[in-house]
């Protein structure tokens, strides 16, 4: 039996942009026990892959190359936020991407490339649709949470490229405190510098 591993393609923010976004956080931490996301493993997941056949990785890193090379940077900003499935029972508490409609068509069309490109390698992918987001926490048990999604909504980083894929395998339980290690894999540049 080959072994698979568990993995996604994303984007990562700059240091900067996840620096300011954990600052803001930082000081709210306490307040809520949640399981909040490391700021390492901040990312928005354009494809989830939950199971890579390692034989099946070159072909992967190739075909999402291609996807990448397709697609135009553009600018966004973390901004706002949400909770899944809601507010009212929160499972997870998320950041938002503040995105024009160029830049919102670039990255529905730089997922759906992401996609296909792991279709195309053989590689089930899951999920649904890309609904952009980055997790700052998850809830053990569903509860309420319109304070911390009120508090989100007003939160706005500054702003950065999206240039990049970057490919992350992650190893469930082998990180601090059993949570996830991330390792990355590969960064598939965009094929087009964002317009001025």
């Amino acid at each position: 039996m080959t072994s698979a591993l568990r993995m996604f393609a994303a984007l990562v923010p700059p240091a900067e942009a996840v620096e300011h976004l954990d600052a803001f956080l930082d000081v709210r931490r306490a307040a809520a026990p949640f399981r909040w996301t490391a700021a390492d493993q901040v990312h928005v997941t354009l494809a989830f892959l939950a199971e890579v056949e390692e034989h099946r990785l070159d072909d992967l890193v190739e075909r999402l190359g291609r996807a990448a090379s397709r697609r135009t940077a553009f600018g966004t900003a973390v901004a706002g936020g949400g909770a899944f499935p809601s507010a009212a029972r929160a499972r997870v508490l998320w950041a938002g991407l503040d995105l024009d409609d160029p830049g919102r068509t670039e990255l529905d069309r730089l997922a759906t490339g992401c996609r296909a490109a792991a279709n195309r390698a053989g590689i089930a992918v899951d999920g649904q649709r890309l609904r952009p987001h980055l997790t700052v926490a998850r809830l053990g048990h569903p509860a309420e949470v319109s304070d911390w999604v009120r508090l989100l909504d007003g939160y706005a980083g500054p702003r950065w490229v999206a240039d990049r894929v970057t490919l992350v395998a992650s190893y469930l339980g082998e990180g601090p405190r059993g949570r996830p290690r991330h390792e990355v894999v590969d960064e598939l540049p965009l094929g087009a510098a964002a317009p001025d």
